[in-house]
């Protein structure tokens, strides 16, 4: 038990003196672009799906008749 309060006591050292933290506005700025960007790869993977989806029922309807 002692180990892991030692460890918990040093990262929390770890992280408020030797950790480099941006600016709150950074923080900001950097979280709409991650935002932005899990939306559009989203649309995008659902784009394909929906591509690959019509195009699987295309061929299987060719091939039924």
């Amino acid at each position: 038990m002692a180990k892991v309060v030692n460890y918990i006591s040093e990262s929390f050292e770890e992280l408020s003196s030797n950790v480099t933290w941006p600016a709150w506005s950074e923080v900001q700025r950097l979280t709409i672009v991650v935002a932005v960007f899990s939306v559009v790869f989203a649309l995008a993977t659902w784009g394909v799906d929906e591509v690959f989806a019509k195009a699987l029922e295309g061929f299987f309807n060719w091939m039924k008749a």
